[in-house]
């Protein structure tokens, strides 16, 4: 399928889904995250779920990075196509950005060389480690300054289709996708 076409399909089949079972499954993909050897890590960056989007709730990750004393990091747009990443901290405050996004208002800014593994909003990605996301580009942006080492990890409610068509060289593959049923490893 194409991307404008994964794009409505995974839209749809979020918005059909119940509060309480994304939920269940957010804890499930959270635990599952367990499975993936990137624990001597120290930097962890990590979306901000947008609950009118029905996104996985990343709040149980966030909880299971913070126990494990990582560094959580999260982003907020600092321009067109840009982001920029905060430390989160007991002290740090939120604000819904235009698309909804909970954003830190201010903080400790990381660098994107700091960044050793990424957790990806996606809606849809293929057996090859493609994804698909809003197709506004900033997380391709924001991976293209991480270094060539930094683990890049999609979070996804539903299974990988089998080919996304329309993908470009600008595209940054995953390594691996962590779903209800299973971990992808690309």
């Amino acid at each position: 399928m194409l991307k404008h076409e994964l794009r409505k399909k995974y839209k749809d089949l979020r918005l059909g889904m119940h509060p309480d079972k994304i939920s269940d499954l957010s804890i499930v993909l959270a635990n599952h995250v367990l499975e993936i050897p990137i624990w001597d890590f120290f930097y962890f960056h990590i979306f901000l779920s947008i609950e009118e989007h029905k996104e996985v709730d990343t709040l149980p990750l966030i909880t299971l990075l913070q126990g494990r004393d990582k560094n959580v990091v999260v982003p907020k747009v600092s321009g067109n196509d840009s982001m920029e990443n905060y430390l989160l901290t007991d002290n740090t405050v939120f604000k819904k950005n235009k698309w909804h996004i909970p954003e830190p208002t201010g903080g400790i800014v990381v660098p994107e060389n700091k960044i050793e593994v990424v957790f990806l909003p996606l809606l849809a990605f293929d057996l090859k480690g493609n994804r698909v996301g809003y197709g506004k580009g900033f997380y391709d942006n924001f991976l293209n300054k991480c270094g060539p080492k930094t683990v890049k990890i999609g979070l996804s409610l539903f299974e990988a289709e089998a080919y996304i068509q329309d993908t470009h060289a600008h595209d940054v593959a995953l390594n691996y996708c962590v779903t209800p049923e299973k971990v992808y490893a690309f």
